[in-house]
């Protein structure tokens, strides 16, 4: 690397993002012309060129997931807002997302220049660090404490806006340092009082279970929270972002738990008496509108975020600080309150039997169109060992939820925290991050349509993932709410908002020089899948799926119906 002395600010961007590891920044043209020029020429640093913000931001959000360490996207000035609202989903997911952005040059007190606009406020909301650099000697100190932020704590999206509407900042001069690798804080260690609150309550539960959220996968402690779960016999449910850290086919797993979940999940964590939280903010999403675990169970917690504990529900004992090493230490201590609990494994056996006798029949279905289940247990089956699934929201977060399972702890599976149309886009960054590993997106029509020129990105930069679309020509998830609100009559005018024209689009993926497959036979379901996976470009699947099938919604024992 170069030494400490004056050159330009582009020269020194480019080695310090590379000397943090960056790999691929995902962009729009144009912004920081003369920072790419010399990443081409000095680094081994991807430029991914995209055709909007919001998904540049989603490749780089997917980026983030997979690799767990900051992923880069940037914008000009006048796409900043395009890619703050990319960022939103990276928020909610508490993604270390690196946003850069042109901004406002110095203009002398005049007023009106094209496409000017103060952008810097709107990164507020969904940013754990925002700041403008208006002087290139700034850029150093700044970045390192961007990039710190986004991966330290609670991990969450970061941006820094540049000088110039493009960032022609960069083409100052400044004394800069020598490029210096990220150095992160260590975690907190747990406070030992909270941790042996928790594990006398543990030692005296009859209906223990731990709620595995996506805290627990930050902070590399899956193998911690397997073993605990061995070690004390109790049984694991995951948030949808906590999904991976256990195999969905072993005895003491119980499935994705809350309103997108596994039923007989939900009704174990029902009957629960003590509930161990493990990196979760236990939202709407995992507690099913906070409806449980009920307030007869007590809730013990562990967060790297002191804030998370008792923060919607009351914590019985709880203790804030570095999950691995917290979860490690109850593992070591699982001995002092193992039992055998023979009347409550029963119980899970049964509520786990009926569910998969449930779900057996429409997993098997040989009917066409096809029916989202037969797709979710064929993904099952065909997601390799080491594979990587990005899944959307809406109906397709729902089917993948509770038909879907992760049989290996080696696979991946990172989701839209609620922003349709994302994993498409996040599924390319996820690629990038482990061009290694297989990769597969599962959307719907609807959510597909969000970015569809992306495919063109994709067979560009040769960017192999494998996309499987539930077709069904609709956005039949809000059917529910459509029906409702024509009082309970679905007419032609009602279908209209819902309703859309079938198109193929393998035949669109084709013509646009990927591989395109359109699927009408369940039959013919893994054969496509595993044509995908070997064909060495991106590839897309239609899959035409039933119209009228419609994801369940979460089971509750008051047959609650979903009201916000």
């Amino acid at each position: 690397m170069t030494a400490v002395g004056r050159r330009r600010a582009a020269a020194y961007l480019a080695e310090q993002l590379d000397a943090f590891g960056v790999t691929h920044v995902f962009m729009v043209p144009a912004v920081l012309r003369r920072t790419l020029a010399e990443i081409e020429r000095r680094t081994p640093i991807v430029a991914v060129h995209t055709h909007g913000e919001k998904s540049a931001a989603y490749m780089a959000d997917g980026y983030a997931r997979v690799a767990r360490r900051p992923a880069v996207c940037m914008a000009q000035q006048v796409g900043a807002l395009n890619l703050a609202a990319g960022l939103r989903d990276a928020t909610l997911a508490s993604s270390p997302v690196v946003a850069l952005t042109g901004g406002n040059p110095p203009l002398d007190g005049r007023h009106g220049l094209y496409q000017a606009a103060d952008d810097l406020p709107a990164f507020d909301a969904y940013t754990k660090f925002n700041r403008a650099i208006t002087d290139p000697a700034d850029i150093p100190d700044t970045l390192h404490a961007a990039f710190g932020a986004a991966a330290s704590g609670n991990p969450g999206p970061v941006h820094v806006q540049f000088e110039g509407q493009e960032g022609e900042i960069d083409g100052r001069e400044a004394d800069f340092p020598p490029a210096a690798p990220l150095v992160l804080p260590a975690p907190p260690p747990v406070d030992p009082a909270g941790l042996n609150a928790i594990a006398d309550r543990l030692a005296t539960a009859v209906r223990p279970v731990i709620l595995s959220g996506g805290g627990v996968l930050k902070a590399g402690a899956t193998a911690a929270v397997r073993r605990l779960s061995a070690e004390a016999g109790i049984p694991v449910a995951t948030s949808l972002s906590g999904r991976g850290v256990i195999a969905e086919t072993d005895p003491l797993a119980l499935g994705v738990i809350g309103t997108y979940s596994r039923e007989s999940a939900n009704q174990v964590l029902h009957e629960a008496d003590v509930v161990l939280v493990l990196g979760s903010s236990t939202g709407s999403m995992v507690t099913n509108f906070w409806r449980m675990p009920t307030p007869q169970a007590d809730v013990l917690q562990i967060d790297i975020d002191p804030e998370m504990i008792g923060r919607n529900l009351p914590a019985f004992a709880g203790a804030a600080g570095d999950l691995d090493s917290a979860v490690s230490e109850l593992a070591a201590r699982a001995s002092s309150f193992r039992r055998a609990r023979p009347e409550w494994r029963a119980r899970i056996e049964a509520r786990r039997a009926a569910w998969l006798d449930k779900r057996r029949a429409f997993a098997g279905s040989d009917t066409a169109p096809i029916r989202p289940e037969r797709l979710c247990a064929e993904l099952t089956a065909a997601l390799p060992a080491d594979g990587v699934m990005v899944v959307d929201t809406g109906h397709a977060g729902m089917w993948m939820a509770s038909m879907f399972e992760i049989t290996a702890p080696t696979q991946t599976y990172i989701r839209s925290s609620g922003h349709l149309g994302w994993a498409f886009s996040a599924a390319f960054g996820a690629k990038c991050a482990v061009p290694e590993r297989p990769v597969i997106a599962f959307t719907g029509d609807l959510g597909f349509w969000y970015h569809i020129a992306e495919i063109e990105t994709a067979v560009r930069h040769g960017i192999n993932t494998v996309t499987v679309v539930n077709n069904n020509h609709s956005g039949n998830q809000s059917r529910r709410g459509f029906v409702l609100a024509y009082d309970g009559d679905e007419t032609d005018r009602s279908r209209d908002l819902w309703v859309h024209r079938e198109v193929n689009f393998a035949a669109i993926a084709n013509e646009i020089g990927a591989l395109g497959i359109r699927v009408k036979d369940p039959s013919q379901i893994a054969p496509a899948l595993h044509r995908g996976l070997d064909a060495g470009q991106p590839t897309v699947i239609d899959i035409v799926t039933d119209i009228d099938a419609v994801a369940p919604l979460a089971w509750d024992p008051e047959g609650w119906v979903q009201k916000y």
